[in-house]
Protein backbone atom coordinates (compact mmCIF):
# COMPACT_ATOMS: atom_id res chain seq x y z
CA UNK A 1 0.00 0.00 0.00
CA UNK A 2 1.48 3.04 -1.26
CA UNK A 3 1.52 6.32 1.30
CA UNK A 4 -1.44 8.98 0.55
CA UNK A 5 -0.76 12.71 -0.04
CA UNK A 6 -2.72 14.89 1.83
CA UNK A 7 -5.30 18.07 1.41
CA UNK A 8 -5.73 20.35 3.80
CA UNK A 9 -9.90 21.00 3.91
CA UNK A 10 -11.99 22.92 6.75
CA UNK A 11 -11.33 23.48 9.90
CA UNK A 12 -7.91 22.22 9.24
CA UNK A 13 -8.96 18.63 8.36
CA UNK A 14 -6.04 16.74 6.66
CA UNK A 15 -7.37 14.72 3.86
CA UNK A 16 -5.49 11.64 2.60
CA UNK A 17 -6.14 10.59 -0.80
CA UNK A 18 -4.20 9.15 -3.99
CA UNK A 19 -4.70 11.10 -7.20
CA UNK A 20 -4.17 9.09 -10.59
CA UNK A 21 -3.73 12.15 -13.48
CA UNK A 22 -5.71 11.10 -16.86
CA UNK A 23 -8.08 11.85 -19.52
CA UNK A 24 -11.10 13.29 -18.28
CA UNK A 25 -13.95 13.21 -16.54
CA UNK A 26 -12.40 12.42 -13.51
CA UNK A 27 -13.78 9.42 -11.81
CA UNK A 28 -14.09 10.53 -8.15
CA UNK A 29 -15.09 7.25 -5.70
CA UNK A 30 -16.98 8.26 -2.57
CA UNK A 31 -16.93 5.87 0.17
CA UNK A 32 -19.66 4.78 2.47
CA UNK A 33 -19.57 4.95 6.46
CA UNK A 34 -16.47 3.82 8.33
CA UNK A 35 -15.39 2.86 5.32
CA UNK A 36 -11.87 3.94 3.53
CA UNK A 37 -10.34 4.49 0.15
CA UNK A 38 -8.59 0.90 0.39
CA UNK A 39 -11.37 -0.89 -0.63
CA UNK A 40 -11.81 -3.04 -2.74
CA UNK A 41 -14.44 -1.39 -5.21
CA UNK A 42 -11.90 1.89 -5.02
CA UNK A 43 -9.08 0.27 -5.22
CA UNK A 44 -10.84 -2.24 -8.13
CA UNK A 45 -11.84 0.94 -10.24
CA UNK A 46 -8.62 2.80 -9.66
CA UNK A 47 -6.87 -0.43 -11.46
CA UNK A 48 -9.28 0.24 -14.06
CA UNK A 49 -9.02 3.79 -14.75
CA UNK A 50 -5.30 3.18 -14.80
CA UNK A 51 -5.67 0.96 -17.53
CA UNK A 52 -8.07 3.17 -19.47
CA UNK A 53 -5.77 6.16 -18.96
CA UNK A 54 -8.46 7.77 -17.18
CA UNK A 55 -8.31 10.47 -14.39
CA UNK A 56 -9.20 9.23 -10.98
CA UNK A 57 -9.48 9.92 -7.41
CA UNK A 58 -9.97 8.39 -3.96
CA UNK A 59 -9.87 9.57 -0.65
CA UNK A 60 -10.95 9.29 2.53
CA UNK A 61 -13.43 11.59 4.95
CA UNK A 62 -12.61 13.04 8.02
CA UNK A 63 -12.50 10.62 10.73
CA UNK A 64 -11.83 7.60 8.04
CA UNK A 65 -8.97 6.07 7.24
CA UNK A 66 -5.79 7.35 7.55
CA UNK A 67 -7.65 11.35 6.82
CA UNK A 68 -7.20 13.47 10.65
CA UNK A 69 -10.09 13.05 13.17
CA UNK A 70 -12.65 10.41 14.86
CA UNK A 71 -15.64 9.22 13.03
CA UNK A 72 -17.42 10.28 16.26
CA UNK A 73 -16.85 13.79 15.60
CA UNK A 74 -18.53 14.13 11.99
CA UNK A 75 -21.25 13.97 10.76
CA UNK A 76 -22.83 13.88 6.65
CA UNK A 77 -22.36 17.54 6.29
CA UNK A 78 -18.75 17.54 7.34
CA UNK A 79 -18.12 14.64 5.01
CA UNK A 80 -20.02 16.62 2.19
CA UNK A 81 -18.24 19.90 2.70
CA UNK A 82 -14.51 17.11 2.49
CA UNK A 83 -16.23 15.88 -0.73
CA UNK A 84 -16.21 19.33 -2.18
CA UNK A 85 -13.39 21.13 -0.87
CA UNK A 86 -10.79 17.98 -2.43
CA UNK A 87 -12.78 17.54 -6.07
CA UNK A 88 -12.68 21.43 -6.11
CA UNK A 89 -9.29 21.23 -5.81
CA UNK A 90 -7.93 18.35 -7.07
CA UNK A 91 -9.95 17.90 -10.13
CA UNK A 92 -10.81 20.06 -13.14
CA UNK A 93 -13.45 19.68 -15.70
CA UNK A 94 -16.13 17.31 -15.63
CA UNK A 95 -16.46 14.42 -13.09
CA UNK A 96 -18.44 11.02 -12.79
CA UNK A 97 -18.82 10.58 -8.82
CA UNK A 98 -19.49 6.62 -8.27
CA UNK A 99 -20.73 6.58 -4.71
CA UNK A 100 -21.00 3.64 -2.61
CA UNK A 101 -23.99 3.56 0.37
CA UNK A 102 -23.06 6.52 2.42
CA UNK A 103 -21.15 7.45 -0.66
CA UNK A 104 -23.95 7.43 -3.24
CA UNK A 105 -25.62 10.22 -0.30
CA UNK A 106 -22.36 12.19 -0.91
CA UNK A 107 -22.87 11.85 -4.53
CA UNK A 108 -26.35 13.09 -4.46
CA UNK A 109 -25.32 16.30 -2.69
CA UNK A 110 -22.65 16.83 -5.11
CA UNK A 111 -25.07 16.95 -7.92
CA UNK A 112 -27.03 19.50 -6.00
CA UNK A 113 -24.20 21.36 -5.40
CA UNK A 114 -22.22 21.47 -8.31
CA UNK A 115 -24.50 19.99 -11.73
CA UNK A 116 -22.58 22.36 -14.08
CA UNK A 117 -19.50 19.81 -13.03
CA UNK A 118 -21.04 16.70 -12.85
CA UNK A 119 -21.01 14.12 -16.47
CA UNK A 120 -23.18 11.68 -14.97
CA UNK A 121 -23.17 9.93 -11.66
CA UNK A 122 -23.05 5.90 -10.17
CA UNK A 123 -23.91 4.69 -6.83
CA UNK A 124 -23.93 1.49 -5.35
CA UNK A 125 -26.34 0.36 -2.93
CA UNK A 126 -27.07 4.32 -2.34
CA UNK A 127 -28.40 5.37 0.95
CA UNK A 128 -29.75 8.30 0.89
CA UNK A 129 -31.57 9.97 3.62
CA UNK A 130 -30.10 6.76 6.48
CA UNK A 131 -29.47 9.02 9.14
CA UNK A 132 -33.69 9.99 9.17
CA UNK A 133 -35.09 7.00 7.29
CA UNK A 134 -33.03 4.29 8.40
CA UNK A 135 -31.21 5.38 12.54
CA UNK A 136 -33.72 7.71 13.71
CA UNK A 137 -36.88 5.88 12.58
CA UNK A 138 -35.58 2.65 13.83
CA UNK A 139 -34.65 3.64 17.02
CA UNK A 140 -36.58 3.33 20.19
CA UNK A 141 -38.03 5.65 22.40
CA UNK A 142 -35.05 4.27 24.77
CA UNK A 143 -33.04 5.18 22.57
CA UNK A 144 -33.65 8.46 21.51
CA UNK A 145 -33.85 10.06 24.58
CA UNK A 146 -30.46 8.44 25.22
CA UNK A 147 -29.74 10.18 22.34
CA UNK A 148 -30.68 13.74 23.24
CA UNK A 149 -29.10 12.94 27.03
CA UNK A 150 -26.21 11.31 26.71
CA UNK A 151 -25.48 12.48 22.95
CA UNK A 152 -24.69 9.35 21.77
CA UNK A 153 -25.60 5.83 21.21
CA UNK A 154 -24.03 2.33 19.72
CA UNK A 155 -25.29 0.46 16.91
CA UNK A 156 -24.59 -3.07 15.96
CA UNK A 157 -23.34 -3.60 12.48
CA UNK A 158 -23.29 -6.75 10.19
CA UNK A 159 -20.29 -5.47 8.67
CA UNK A 160 -18.13 -4.05 11.29
CA UNK A 161 -17.55 -2.84 14.93
CA UNK A 162 -20.39 -1.36 16.33
CA UNK A 163 -21.26 2.38 15.28
CA UNK A 164 -20.99 5.39 17.46
CA UNK A 165 -24.38 7.53 16.20
CA UNK A 166 -24.47 10.86 17.81
CA UNK A 167 -27.08 13.37 18.23
CA UNK A 168 -24.75 15.78 16.69
CA UNK A 169 -25.57 13.44 13.08
CA UNK A 170 -29.03 13.36 13.34
CA UNK A 171 -29.58 17.09 13.47
CA UNK A 172 -26.75 17.23 10.69
CA UNK A 173 -28.39 14.79 8.38
CA UNK A 174 -31.68 16.54 8.55
CA UNK A 175 -30.39 19.82 6.69
CA UNK A 176 -28.39 17.32 4.10
CA UNK A 177 -32.01 15.57 2.84
CA UNK A 178 -32.48 14.64 -0.92
CA UNK A 179 -35.63 12.78 -0.70
CA UNK A 180 -37.95 15.72 0.95
CA UNK A 181 -37.96 18.13 -1.91
CA UNK A 182 -37.06 17.72 -5.51
CA UNK A 183 -34.28 16.78 -6.51
CA UNK A 184 -32.74 17.70 -9.94
CA UNK A 185 -30.11 15.42 -11.66
CA UNK A 186 -30.38 16.64 -15.30
CA UNK A 187 -27.25 13.74 -16.53
CA UNK A 188 -27.41 10.25 -16.56
CA UNK A 189 -27.61 8.36 -13.83
CA UNK A 190 -26.85 4.46 -13.00
CA UNK A 191 -27.94 3.00 -9.82
CA UNK A 192 -26.81 -0.85 -8.75
CA UNK A 193 -28.47 -2.55 -6.02
CA UNK A 194 -28.08 -6.23 -4.19
CA UNK A 195 -31.10 -7.55 -3.20
CA UNK A 196 -29.54 -9.41 -0.40
CA UNK A 197 -28.60 -6.10 1.16
CA UNK A 198 -29.11 -6.07 4.32
CA UNK A 199 -28.01 -2.47 5.06
CA UNK A 200 -30.03 -0.77 2.17
CA UNK A 201 -33.06 -2.00 1.13
CA UNK A 202 -34.49 -2.32 -2.23
CA UNK A 203 -36.98 -0.20 -1.39
CA UNK A 204 -34.49 2.46 -1.15
CA UNK A 205 -33.14 2.15 -3.80
CA UNK A 206 -36.78 2.42 -6.41
CA UNK A 207 -37.50 5.48 -4.02
CA UNK A 208 -34.54 7.51 -5.46
CA UNK A 209 -35.50 6.26 -8.79
CA UNK A 210 -38.72 7.53 -8.17
CA UNK A 211 -38.06 10.81 -6.47
CA UNK A 212 -35.67 12.08 -8.67
CA UNK A 213 -36.04 14.15 -11.98
CA UNK A 214 -33.58 13.12 -14.30
CA UNK A 215 -33.88 12.71 -18.15
CA UNK A 216 -31.81 9.04 -18.38
CA UNK A 217 -32.02 6.86 -14.95
CA UNK A 218 -31.12 3.45 -14.46
CA UNK A 219 -31.62 0.94 -11.63
CA UNK A 220 -29.82 -2.39 -12.06
CA UNK A 221 -31.15 -5.14 -9.23
CA UNK A 222 -28.64 -7.93 -8.70
CA UNK A 223 -29.97 -10.98 -7.12
CA UNK A 224 -28.06 -12.33 -4.21
CA UNK A 225 -25.59 -9.64 -4.08
CA UNK A 226 -24.77 -7.83 -0.98
CA UNK A 227 -24.09 -4.38 0.23
CA UNK A 228 -20.19 -4.96 -0.25
CA UNK A 229 -21.11 -5.34 -3.33
CA UNK A 230 -17.68 -6.52 -4.50
CA UNK A 231 -17.36 -10.00 -5.80
CA UNK A 232 -15.73 -10.47 -9.66
CA UNK A 233 -19.66 -9.85 -11.42
CA UNK A 234 -20.51 -6.98 -9.70
CA UNK A 235 -17.25 -5.31 -10.09
CA UNK A 236 -17.74 -5.53 -13.50
CA UNK A 237 -21.03 -4.39 -13.28
CA UNK A 238 -19.50 -0.88 -11.68
CA UNK A 239 -17.28 -0.63 -14.58
CA UNK A 240 -19.58 -1.38 -17.31
CA UNK A 241 -22.05 1.41 -15.32
CA UNK A 242 -18.76 3.78 -15.20
CA UNK A 243 -18.08 3.15 -19.08
CA UNK A 244 -21.38 3.88 -20.26
CA UNK A 245 -21.46 7.20 -18.46
CA UNK A 246 -18.32 8.73 -19.53
CA UNK A 247 -18.99 7.16 -23.34
CA UNK A 248 -22.71 9.38 -23.63
CA UNK A 249 -21.71 12.20 -25.70
CA UNK A 250 -23.93 15.37 -25.06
Amino acid sequence: MTAPDFFKGSENRQLAYHRTPGKGPWIVFLGGLKSDMEGTKALHLEAWARAQGRAFLRFDYSGHGQSTGTFEEGCIGDWAEDSFNIIQELTDGMIVPVGSSMGGWQALLLARRIPERIKGVVTIAAAPDFTEDGYWAGFTQAQKTQLKTDGRIEIPSDYMEPYVITWRMIKDGRKQLVLRSPLALPFPVRCLQGTADTAVSTQTALRLLEHAVCPDMRLTLVKDADHRFSDAPCLDLIEAAVTDIVSITT
